[in-house]
Order: C-alpha cells, then structure tokens, then sequence
C-alpha cells in the first residue's frame, strides 16, 4: 500500500470512482490511507468510515468523555443507467444535482465492482437543432450515453440496468505556480483529503487531547440521503465540524455579497445554509483562531446550498455543529475548480481549533 500525501493524496483520490450509493472504490483507497492513524476503526451498515481517535490527558473525563465529530463525505455527483436503447445508446439518470449544460460531450466512467466502461454524453449536434431548440437547455432525460456498442445487444455486454458512472476527468494544476487544481468530485474528496491528514498530524505529535475524535467519511450527501445522519445518531457527539467545498461565483460582474467565497482566501466559515444555522459561537471560535494563527479564512457571505450538518446537527439531542468549506468554482462538474492554498488552510485551521478548544 502506497501512502500518498499532499497533491498526491487529493489527486487519487478525486479520481477514485465514487458515485452516492457507489463509494466502495473511494472508501478502499481512505482506509489504506488512514491505516495507523486512529485507534479503531470500523464502517457501519451504511458505509460510512469512523475512525476513532481517544482522547486523554488534563481535562479528559474518561466515564464521560466528550466527543467531536469531524466528518467529510465520500461520495460524489454522478449517473444511474436506466435503459438502453435498441441502437446501443445508454439512458440515465442523474445521481446528485447536476446542471444539464455541463454535460454534453462529456467523457463518463460507467460500471460496478468487477468492470469499468468509457463513454460520452451525447445530444443531438447544433447543425441539426431548429432555431427553437438552439434556445432550450437539453434536459437529461433528452441526453444519452455512448459507449460505441453496434445495438442493444453489444452494449448488454458492458453495461447493466442500474449500473452507475462518473464523469471521467483529468487532474489539472494550473495557473501562477500551479496553485489551482481542476477534477471531478473535489465535492468532498478535498474534505476528506483534509481529514486524512489531521488525522496523521494528531498520532505523528502524539499529543492526547482532552476529547474523544470521531474522523467520518460519510456516504449519500449529494443525493439527500446522509450517511452522516446516521453516524451522528450512532456516535451522539457533543460537537461537530463538518468540512466541505461550496459553491461559489467570484467572477466579473458578480456582486461582492452574491459570490459566496473567494478563492484563495482560506475556508469559508458558514452562519447559515438552506439546510442550518449553525452554532455561532462556534463560528466565532473558528474565525478567532484562524486571526490568532494567522490562518486564512473568510465568511461564507451568501445563504446557499446545504450540506451533511442539516443531519447532524438535528441528530439525537441536538449537535453543536460548525461548517468549514473550500470555495470550489464549477461545482458538480467533471471541472471543478480549487485553490491549493485554501485547503492548506483549512489543515491548518481544523488542527489549531483542535489544539485549542475551549468548550
């Protein structure tokens, strides 16, 4: 098993094979990742990974100890095949949210387990839409797949009814010493490249903290039904962080207040969602730390999007829940784009709350 870490960790794993409901693959690679940096570790009914790291030392209440869950979600937006028709071509259904403009002539990874099938998305070519249709978005129940199968009966070789794909994207860094990285399912491969790592800082100081440390890598975020729902439930935490990548539109022409985040600027701290009102003292705590560190990180200035702390935070009693999230720029498309030094800080962040806490 080789250990990866850095952009080569983010790397493989955004080009893991992860679908919601399909996370096998993603949840392998995590495990070997995570090897000797917990101590125990098991995956529930669901599938979500739970890594447990003891707490002790001053302040440790071993009868009674309390726990922080730092959770990120494995899975990733993709497609469920549906029907294939008598020409060969795949239909589909979409996985997740995904706008429908940004599929045309997209490369997929199609499969289960055992096999992996490319193809592309296909539409009717614009030579041969009428003026009408040139002014409507192609919805995806008008798209198919192609896999270059002769007929129906070729492509039953390659692919079954309720198999499931990904879009098939190349790993890019670019722009001024590279520090952007452009993938697929940076939507929360980040997160949990993030978690993997303060995980391996915590056992490499060996220092124990005065709490018990849950690290969840959870399944089915992007599809609504959250494994993390379940850990939380499971786990009854006292606190949670829940870290993310969020949609962003720092772009010309865009209102400061409208653009959510800005790229390179640190992880945004979130108020509210269309999902939670997070706990603000808790906000504040990880703003202050970030000033008092010199960390970058910034406010999430738009109320938008939702994510696995709606679930956690009404689990239970009731969790004490913070959201830090990487501004991610073409979300939920094979070009997601990220700044480096965004999760960097948000490393850096998470393991000084850590290190500090105060509740």
């Amino acid at each position: 098993m080789k250990r990866f870490s850095g952009v080569d960790l983010l790397r493989e794993l955004c080009l893991a094979f992860g679908p919601s409901g399909y996370e096998e693959q993603a949840a392998r690679l995590i495990l070997e990742q995570i090897t000797g940096a917990y101590d125990d570790c098991r995956t529930d009914k669901m599938g979500n990974i739970i890594a447990h790291i003891g707490g002790g030392g001053e302040g440790y209440a071993p009868d009674s100890p309390k726990k922080i869950m730092i959770s990120a979600h494995m899975d990733e937006v993709g497609f469920m095949i549906n029907d294939i028709t008598e020409e060969g071509f795949l239909k589909f259904l979409c996985v997740g949210g995904i706008d429908p403009r940004v599929m045309p002539s997209r490369g997929v990874v199609l499969g289960n387990e055992d096999k992996r099938v490319k193809g592309i998305i296909g539409s009717k070519a614009i030579h041969l839409q009428s003026p009408e249709e040139r002014k409507k978005i192609v919805k995806a129940d008008k798209l198919y797949i192609d896999i270059g199968a002769r007929d129906k009966e070729e492509a039953q070789k390659y692919i079954n009814l309720g198999d499931f794909g990904v879009f098939d994207s190349d790993f890019v860094l670019f722009g001024s010493g590279d520090r952007f990285v452009k993938c697929k399912a940076i939507d929360d491969r980040l997160g949990c490249a993030v978690l993997i790592e303060v995980m391996r800082r915590l056992k490499d100081t060996g220092k124990r903290l005065p709490f018990d440390l849950y690290f969840c890598f959870t399944v089915r975020e992007e599809t609504g039904y959250s494994g993390a729902g379940t850990a939380a439930n499971t786990l009854c935490p006292d606190f949670s962080v829940v870290v993310e990548a969020t949609a962003v539109d720092d772009l010309a022409g865009v209102p400061e207040a409208a653009r959510v985040a800005k790229l390179g600027e640190g992880g945004a701290v979130s108020y509210a969602d269309k999902g939670t009102i997070y706990d603000r003292e808790l906000s504040e705590f990880a703003l202050e730390v970030a000033r008092e560190n010199n960390i970058k990180a910034q406010v999430k200035q738009y109320v938008s999007g939702s994510n696995d702390a709606a679930h956690i935070q009404r689990s239970g009693r009731g969790v004490r829940t913070l959201a830090l999230s990487a501004p991610a720029r073409y979300i939920h498309s094979p070009s997601a784009v990220a700044a480096l030094s965004d999760i960097a800080a948000m490393e850096e962040l998470i393991f000084a709350m850590l290190s500090s806490w105060k509740f």
